[in-house]
């Protein structure tokens, strides 16, 4: 989902750097580029689609929700060779469509990912980066662009390239949304919340044996327990009051217990929190219960099905999980 943040992409030059094929095989650049940005835009997708689900469903509940359209951009500039990744794409210029979340306003306006896109509003994205910027700082910037946009008028146009290559203006309106934006990272393993989003490693719950591996709902569950760090402003509270294990371990648990009402609003299966703490977790960080900042993956899991009771009460009380109203802090 994109609210004006880039995804983090520093190590994606590697893998177009990277031989696929195995030993003694030699790739054309365009080969190698394309499959690594087919795995990357396969994996954010899955990302933005799944994060878009939790934050625009609970748009009603967050402080500061405003219209977003569910699109990720493409700088082809980011990466080492952007020749390569222009081939890949089929770009003449550099920006296109990343990914698009299914369901979301872009995606139902018929925008596909690697296609090109012209200006925004009817500025140009030809733009060249400035000097001394960061390889993401044009991308970051024209999410930005989406964001103020929409943050005036609740609609944005792009003008993208047709079929044949020739400008079409789409104008999209945007659905609230969390302020929560979700960035992939690549090469990484680990879902983590700071003060701006949620971000998550491309290996995070994506590769390795079947055991390794992350299905959707316990996957919805991880990121709606970053996503509630954020929401409950945890990275700014354990600035300010220390980073104790106490005050971590305190921190954990509201955000063990916020994921559910978040998961339930999105309608997923709330259980799927306890399943992930009983399940892949526990399987793939066995060491994490014993550190005095997290809880032991049982100890999670049921405190996870005790605050499923409080939320079927509110559920039936209210029809809705109104996690503003009804959720308990520590």
């Amino acid at each position: 989902m994109t609210r004006g943040l880039a995804p983090i992409v520093p190590g994606l030059a590697l893998a177009l750097a990277a031989n696929p094929a195995g030993a003694g095989a030699s790739p054309a650049p365009s080969a190698t580029a394309a499959v690594a940005l087919a795995q990357w835009q396969h994996d954010n997708a899955r990302l933005q689609t799944i994060g878009w689900r939790l934050a625009s469903a609970n748009a009603p509940f967050c402080d500061g929700a405003a219209p977003s359209i569910g699109l990720t951009l493409l700088d082809a500039r980011q990466f080492d060779r952007p020749d390569a990744i222009r081939a890949a794409a089929h770009l003449t210029g550099d920006i296109a469509i990343d990914t698009l979340a299914e369901g979301s306003p872009a995606a139902l306006a018929g925008l596909v990912p690697n296609q090109e896109v012209m200006a925004i509003d009817g500025a140009t994205t030809a733009a060249p980066p400035r000097a001394g910027d960061p390889p993401f700082a044009r991308s970051a910037a024209l999410h930005g662009r989406i964001a103020t946009a929409l943050a005036k008028h609740g609609k944005v146009t792009l003008t993208v390239a047709d079929a044949q290559g020739q400008p079409q203006d789409v104008t999209i309106a945007g659905k609230p949304a969390c302020p929560v934006p979700f960035a992939l990272e690549m090469g990484g393993d680990q879902a983590r919340a700071d003060r701006e989003r949620v971000i998550v490693g491309q290996a995070f719950g994506a590769t390795g044996t079947a055991a390794e591996r992350i299905g959707d709902s316990e996957f919805a569950a991880a990121l709606a327990h970053e996503m509630a760090h954020r929401l409950l402003g945890h990275p700014a509270l354990l600035d300010r009051l220390g980073r104790t294990p106490e005050a971590i371990r305190r921190t954990e648990r509201e955000a063990d217990r916020l994921s559910l009402w978040l998961l339930a609003n999105a309608g997923y299966d709330p259980q799927a929190g306890a399943r992930l703490m009983r399940g892949w977790a526990r399987r793939r960080d066995p060491g994490l219960a014993r550190l005095p900042t997290h809880d032991a993956w049982e100890d999670r899991a049921g405190l996870m099905e005790r605050e499923t009771v409080r939320l079927r009460a509110a559920l039936q009380r209210r029809g809705q999980a109104d996690w503003r109203q009804d959720f308990q802090r520590e």
